[in-house]
């Protein structure tokens, strides 16, 4: 018998691709059957599935496999976060999801379908991506190697230059196969990129930090750690020295101003600086 969640997420999989926009000629069911490597009549049985959940999916002999109807924001919403529990169920956080939704729409679908298969099949894809500047930078090919959320945002972990590097699913506005395979990622090199991640920069830099957290924040922060790799010492009058080891300083800087009052920087002085230098400037927006 067929495992329910490969046949789950293969449905999925199927709204995703006639959503995208990487195939110039119709889809047909064979072709969707040679793609997932099963016979036609299980993608029918699949078109079948759909329809009986409420999907308006057919295939016709003109156009291929197609939606008659768009997908309602909430269904496209269930549709994402059930995918995202098939492939990491860790990582199902439902706020990511909606501001996803809210900014592509289907496209959210169709986008996060194509990295997925793209990662799953070690190939390239080519992304039409909005840069900060908010001016689209067309056709940058990245090797996906992980879709992740953080900080109430969905990303994708990918290489891309020759060096690792996010991109916001939010601004990734098209979404392309290549067809051209590479070789995998080491995943022992993943896993040392988010181990020194304070929050959401994920970098290869390795900086050494001390802090001391007054008694108040000590008492907050001691029940739940803040990295996979830390050390803490309790001191007599309640306070607590810190180390932890981090990959950006920016982002340690912004997370100690924001805590305000109790959070002192003991090492390095470069990371001291940040911190006085960001506290200025939130001072001067209330001059």
């Amino acid at each position: 018998m067929q495992d329910f969640k490969t046949k789950f997420k293969r449905q999925i999989e199927i709204l995703g691709i006639c959503l995208s926009q990487n195939y110039s000629s119709p889809l047909k069911t064979f072709d969707l059957a040679d793609m997932f490597g099963v016979e036609e009549l299980t993608i029918k049985r699949d078109l079948q599935d759909l329809r009986s959940s409420g999907i308006d999916i057919h295939s016709e002999k003109k156009y291929g496999v197609r939606l008659a109807h768009e997908l309602s924001e909430q269904k496209i919403r269930e549709l994402i976060q059930q995918y995202s529990v098939l492939n990491a169920p860790d990582k199902h956080i439902e706020k990511s999801t909606g501001l996803l939704v809210n900014r592509l729409g289907e496209k959210a679908l169709a986008n996060i379908v194509t990295l997925q298969m793209c990662i799953e099949k070690d190939v390239l894809a080519r992304i039409d991506y909005e840069k900060d500047s908010e001016e689209l930078e067309f056709g940058r090919e990245i090797q996906p190697v992980l879709i992740f959320q953080s900080e109430h945002m969905w990303r994708v972990l990918a290489v891309s230059d020759g060096k690792m590097k996010q991109f916001l699913l939010n601004k990734i506005i098209e979404v392309r196969e290549t067809g051209r395979t590479v070789t995998e990622v080491d995943k022992d090199r993943i896993e040392d990129i988010f181990k020194y991640s304070w929050r959401s920069w994920l970098g290869q830099e390795k900086i050494s930090v001390k802090l001391r957290f007054s008694p108040v924040w000590a008492e907050r922060l001691r029940p739940k750690p803040l990295m996979e790799y830390e050390t803490t010492e309790l001191n007599p009058d309640g306070s607590m020295n810190y180390e932890t080891i981090v990959n950006s300083l920016d982002e340690i800087a912004s997370w100690i101003v924001s805590r305000g009052e109790g959070v002192m920087v003991l090492e390095p002085a470069e990371l001291k600086e940040k911190v006085i230098q960001l506290a200025k400037e939130t001072l001067n927006n209330y001059h």
